[in-house]
């Protein structure tokens, strides 16, 4: 098990003082700009294609700049933003109910659990309104209610209606928005695309992010390509748990080696865990499937109210079950947070009255809400979702209820970056949920894309500018790019000669087994420390003994997986590290050293009010502190009641 060492503190400087309202637009006046001329002779590498990449990339060539887009699938439109399903926030109060910015600004920071900058989020909340009206300029087909305004719902962590929403297909139709913004770009040739092509090293050449090397993933050669400035909008790295919620190619590579050529890693333990997925159902599984969030304004959520009844649902009377969320929560009821809903679920269960196979789910129930509205109102509502879940599981959920059960989901931390979405290393901008930022210690419901259509279409645009100002920078250094492709090659062919006996699946397995148990929902100093000493033994266990089947010089899934699956045995002892030096509860991270007396989560601002950004030094992990202040909202034990 490696240590680590404190370093100094780091700070935010970007970020202006003075009243949180004004802070967004008098940054964007300071920053300098660049000509339209200069800006047709300046470079950016866009890595990803996901929400943030794709309107990213749209808006920087629509400004002028050359664009290079990068991505992994064989078409743009293919990111995992697509499988988004519930909504995306923002302010707008057609409902009148007592919406604001300020409101959603507050929400955020609360839901969160006061771990997150209120800078960053204010600016958010400011620009969810501005993201509405963009998507839909572009033809996002948003519900609307009768009157011809955008229908809104509720989602986790708040009493008001500002959850914009196309059924269940959300993330779907704002990524065909933004990439027809992208496909615009790359007919007038502002943009050019490399499908099926993976970041496998940044370029660092004079102490800044001048290109990246790729490998074609069709043909396997190795190239690299130079730029003025480099953009990650790589997605998050819930797949270190092998069974999330995330597409199977959804990986770490890009941040992970963007922090070993130097880029600080922020609070890399800090992982959504969404109260609302299909449960387990066997060793065979090689991922979870969600169900919305949205969900939960009409299905309620109930458990039997005696341990071990296993009768079906129908034949529990309602006297004899408890909708335990409606009775520990009533402001909220359903609606609670994920980390809060995630947590209550999981001590149904372990209490003995979970359901289904294993005692591993909770129900999800809509009698209630087919009888107030008929099967035609569910139906408009979640029909698709409602289809997929039979689709799955072959129960029909208007007959009999869902059964759900937490999952990993989203990942708070990230390479750590600015107010102007600069990372530590010069020229390298990271953004959507590559980034640590805007989230704290748990991401409430339909922010995730809000966050990363503010990045690519509003923040990185108006900021990126500020460093483009100083291009030209001089040539790149031969050498270090060669030094970089020289890295990748080595490493591909140590994979390939390895020859050993075990699948990189069997290794991603035990990895995400050993992390789920340890660094999951419930941690403790001793499963902590457990994991902090079997994971190098995995790790070095892997490289004795993968096998990867082929060779490199064309297409080999086996071989992207391995590659994948090394940097996740890497990055899961940087977690589990920052799991253990944290010992407080907070989000949906439950320390069992750190609860109240009644068994609630006991957070501890006085010594971890600050974001934990580490350091890559080859040995021990360098501990920089970022301290979080607030002055506009006070850090309160959160009560949802």
């Amino acid at each position: 098990m490696i240590g680590f060492s404190i370093g100094e503190p780091i700070a935010d400087t970007r970020a202006p003082d003075g009243p949180i309202e004004t802070r967004w637009e008098r940054r964007r006046f300071a920053t300098r700009l660049v000509n339209p001329a200069n800006r047709r002779r300046l470079t950016v590498a866009v890595v990803g294609t996901g929400l943030a990449g794709a309107s990213a990339g749209a808006s920087l060539a629509e400004q002028g700049y050359r664009v290079l887009s990068f991505c992994y699938q064989d078409s743009p439109r293919r990111a995992h933003s697509i499988a988004a399903q519930g909504g995306i926030n923002a302010a707008k109060n057609y409902r009148n109910d007592g919406d604001s910015v300020w409101r959603l600004f507050h929400d955020t920071v609360k839901g969160g659990d006061f771990r997150s900058r209120e800078s960053n989020v204010y600016r958010l909340a400011e620009l969810s309104t501005a993201i509405i009206d963009q998507c839909v300029a572009q033809g996002v087909p948003f519900a609307r209610e009768y009157g011809g305004l955008l229908d809104a719902r509720s989602f986790g962590g708040a009493q008001v209606s500002r959850t914009f929403y196309a059924r269940g297909q959300t993330g779907q139709q704002l990524l065909l928005g933004a990439y027809q913004a992208l496909a615009r770009q790359i007919d007038a040739g502002a943009v050019r695309m490399f499908p099926r092509t993976e970041l496998l090293d940044l370029i660092v050449t004079d102490g800044r992010a001048r290109g990246v090397v790729v490998r074609d993933l069709v043909t396997g050669r190795i190239g690299t390509h130079l730029a003025d400035a480099v953009v990650l909008a790589t997605g998050g790295y819930g797949n270190i748990y092998h069974l999330s919620t995330n597409a199977k190619g959804c990986n770490a590579t890009a941040v992970w080696r963007a922090h070993r050529r130097g880029a600080l890693f922020a609070n890399p333990c800090y992982t959504q865990i969404h109260p609302t997925c299909i449960p387990v159902s066997g060793d065979h599984q090689a991922k979870l499937t969600l169900m919305s969030e949205s969900l939960r304004n009409d299905g309620r959520i109930w458990v039997p109210a005696v341990p071990g009844d296993d009768r079906p649902p129908e034949g529990i009377p309602e006297a004899e079950r408890d909708y335990y969320l409606e009775r520990m929560y009533p402001g909220f009821g359903n609606l609670v947070p994920r980390d809060i809903a995630s947590r209550a679920a999981k001590s149904m269960c372990d209490a003995g009255r979970g359901v289904g196979p294993g005692g591993l789910g909770v129900y999800l129930d809509f009698a209630e809400a087919i009888e107030r509205l008929g099967r035609a109102g569910i139906e408009a509502r979640y029909g698709n979702l409602f289809q997929m879940y039979q689709r799955i599981t072959a129960e029909d959920p208007y007959r009999v209820p869902m059964r759900i059960y937490p999952a990993v989901h989203y990942t708070m931390g990230g390479l750590w970056v600015d107010y102007d979405l600069r990372s530590t290393v010069p020229g390298l901008f990271v953004i959507g949920e590559a980034n640590f930022s805007d989230h704290g210690a748990n991401r409430l419901g339909a922010s995730a894309l809000m966050q990363g259509l503010a990045d690519g279409y509003f923040v990185l645009p108006a900021t990126i500018g500020d460093y483009l100002a100083d291009a030209p920078f001089g040539p790149v250094d031969p050498g270090a790019v060669a030094a970089a492709q020289r890295d990748v090659a080595d490493r591909i062919h140590r994979l390939l000669c390895v020859r050993g006996e075990r699948s990189v699946d069997s290794f991603h397995r035990e990895l995400g087994r050993l992390m789920w148990d340890y660094c999951g929902m419930e941690r403790s100093e001793a499963g902590l420390r457990k994991a902090l000493s079997a994971i190098p033994e995995l790790r070095a266990e892997f490289w004795r003994s993968v096998r990867v089947p082929g060779d490199g010089d064309g297409l080999n899934q086996s071989l992207e997986r391995a590659g994948r699956v090394a940097d996740f045995l890497e990055l899961a002892e940087l977690m589990c590290l920052d799991a253990l030096h944290r010992t407080e509860s907070c989000g949906a991270h439950f320390r069992v050293e750190s609860q109240a007396a009644g068994g609630d989560a006991l957070r501890d601002d006085a010594s971890f009010g600050y974001v934990a950004a580490w350091a890559h030094t080859g040995g021990e992990p360098v501990l920089h502190r970022e301290e979080l202040t607030f002055a506009a909202v006070t850090p309160s034990t959160r009560s949802y009641a």
